[in-house]
């Protein structure tokens, strides 16, 4: 234990944040890789069709899974927290109580997307010749949201008490049997969506069984105990304090994004099959700056427990500078390389074209949601969630559903749509900013850095 704390209490901030964060974007990607790997193979090998059919799911899929990953984010910071403090019991008691709580949210999602996923493609306005397969395709990608709740709560203790490699090593294996089985399924058995579909769900229960027996079998204080897992309630409260904001705030960005796609939706199938290719590309970016918001939230949640005052801040500007560099280079690559990267998912020049006008957009936006998020995982660490939801809730879900029925019903282009997010992140990631400062001030003190 000591070892493993004092990797994130003591040390050189910059080498150790970016350490860390490394197997998370690897994670991280490999996890965009499930829904990817779908994209592409019924792109490549299945038609234009299917790949708009699957392409009209990320949005949903984004949502339930943003859902369970904003939980785990609550888990992640109150075991870094009791960790960091060196306190047992709190850490037995969070790791046991979340557990079932995280199960639980899995299959309730499970139940509701099953439910509800021909009501939903409907109100997106989704075409009706993609509409039947979408539907089929989220009935059986639905099947694995108590996988995938599972292996984010795996992780998130993982990396809380400072170890990100295990999880990258069972995802890498989960990865790799999930792209032999979208060719199996979709090449030699002709299952198409179905196929991309179960070969994710398989993928997502064999991650989550790895990295569960092996807490089950860990003997350190974050190890489970079947004799032990049972809901504190005073823990169960603090997950969910922290958690379901942050789980909203996700699921609040899919929410506004629904009112894209329905934008998007309003243009020939062309143009949603090449912003279904493009958007894979948000994924990639995304999670690989979100590794150091994880590194942020868990570096402040250990300092924070230690009482490391002057580690707090600075574990933010480090993890602020790292998460905007990376989002500048992989969003300045996307546009040099950008036909490269769609033909990963379309053979059609005209797709290409299409997917080729939102790249360009986004991959000079991507680095500014980085003031945004990292503020966020900052004020997380410090345990406060729900303001940041609410501040999001008003800056990235109302703003731009605002700016869906007025610049872009104006302009009525595909320009006018993409540039809300660079708008939306900039004012939300003002207003986040200041009340870090706030809360940081309140809780910890003058702001000092040395």
């Amino acid at each position: 234990m000591h070892q493993e704390k004092k990797d994130l209490t003591e040390g050189a901030l910059g080498k150790q944040i970016l350490f860390f964060s490394i197997p998370l974007m690897l994670s991280n990607v490999l996890q965009v890789l499930f829904n990817m790997a779908d994209v592409a193979v019924v792109g490549r090998f299945a038609g234009p069709i299917a790949l708009g059919a699957v392409g009209s799911t990320t949005i949903l899929v984004a949502l339930f899974t943003g859902l369970l990953i904003g939980m785990s984010g609550g888990v992640n910071v109150l075991v870094a927290l009791h960790y960091g403090a060196g306190s047992k019991k709190d850490v037995e008691e969070t790791t046991h109580t979340a557990a079932i709580l995280c199960l639980l949210a899995g299959v309730l999602l499970t139940v509701i997307g099953i439910t509800c996923a021909n009501g939903i493609l409907s109100i997106l306005n989704t075409k009706p010749e993609l509409i039947d397969d979408a539907a089929l395709y989220l009935r059986i990608y639905f099947l694995g949201m108590p996988a995938l709740a599972m292996y984010n709560y795996g992780n998130a203790v993982f990396s809380a008490v400072g170890d990100t490699k295990r999880p990258l090593c069972y995802l890498s294996v989960a990865g790799i049997i999930n792209i032999l089985l979208n060719l199996f399924f979709v090449i030699i058995c002709h299952l198409d969506v179905a196929g991309v579909a179960m070969a994710s769900v398989i993928s997502q229960y064999l991650s989550a069984f790895l990295i569960v027996s092996v807490l089950f079998r860990s003997k350190e204080i974050y190890g489970l105990r079947f004799s032990m897992l049972r809901v504190t309630p005073g823990k169960a409260r603090s997950i969910v304090r922290i958690g379901v904001p942050a789980g909203l705030q996700n699921g609040i960005f899919q929410l506004a994004n629904l009112f894209i796609q329905k934008g998007v939706n309003s243009f020939d199938a062309t143009m949603v099959a090449g912003n279904s290719a493009a958007a894979n590309a948000d994924a990639v970016v995304y999670d690989v700056m979100a590794a150091f918001y994880t590194a942020c939230g868990s570096f402040i949640g250990q300092n924070y427990g230690a009482g490391k005052r002057t580690r707090i801040i600075r574990s933010y500007f480090v993890s602020l500078a790292y998460s905007f560099g990376v989002g500048l280079l992989l969003g300045l690559l996307l546009v040099a390389c950008g036909p490269h990267f769609l033909a990963l998912f379309t053979k059609e020049e005209a797709v290409m074209e299409a997917g080729m006008m939102r790249l360009t957009i986004m991959g000079f936006s991507y680095c500014i949601s980085a003031f945004m998020d990292c503020t966020i995982a900052a004020s997380r660490g410090l345990g406060k969630s729900f303001v940041p939801t609410l501040i999001v809730f008003m800056g990235s879900c109302v703003f731009r559903i605002i700016w869906v029925y007025t610049i872009f019903a104006y302009f009525e282009t595909i320009t006018s749509l993409y540039l809300l997010y660079a708008f939306s992140w900039s004012i939300t990631a003002f207003a986040e900013i200041l009340y870090f400062y706030y809360i940081y001030k309140k809780q910890v003190g003058t702001i000092v850095i040395s």
